[in-house]
């Protein structure tokens, strides 16, 4: 029963580290362009990841597994704020899915808790996914206007 939730949670972890350090060099690159709006969205983001690895890393712990602390990725070097927020938002789909599979392993496999843990990060998932989604409809509505908005959102 557990070596199959300790694997599923390992690569649940790992996406997550790279998660946040790809949202980390985003927080960065958005901070640069004076995006002060998205370089918040994404450090809230990556932090938000952060607990998740804590609380993925707490039940291997539990269960007797070794925490395997390596990124599934390397990061995307990309600067392009509309690549930026297409990448997120399709990190936290391909994540939502994962976790949706691994919940569902991990229910007939017996391990409720394990479940219950993937269960409640889809939500958290899905609530960054709309996040991220809404950025994208407004850059496509309101176009550079939005984002020059954005540069000016310190100012004031």
């Amino acid at each position: 029963m557990n070596s199959k939730s300790i694997e599923l949670l390992n690569k649940a972890l790992a996406d997550e580290l790279s998660a946040v350090h790809q949202y980390m060099y985003f927080h960065l690159h958005c901070d640069d362009q004076q995006l002060k709006p998205l370089a918040a969205l994404f450090k809230k983001t990556a932090i938000e990841e952060m607990m998740h690895i804590e609380k993925l890393g707490d039940r291997i712990i539990f269960l007797k597994g070794e925490v395997e602390m390596v990124p599934s990725q390397n990061v995307h070097k990309i600067t392009n704020i509309n690549s930026m927020l297409s990448l997120a938002r399709k990190m936290e789909e391909d994540s939502m899915r994962e976790y949706n599979l691994c919940a569902n392993i991990c229910s007939h496999n017996a391990d409720a808790v394990s479940k219950q843990l993937f269960e409640s990060l889809i939500g958290d998932e899905e609530r960054h996914f709309n996040q991220y989604d809404k950025e994208i409809n407004n850059i496509e509505k309101f176009g550079d206007n939005y984002l020059a908005l954005q540069t000016m959102e310190k100012m004031n």
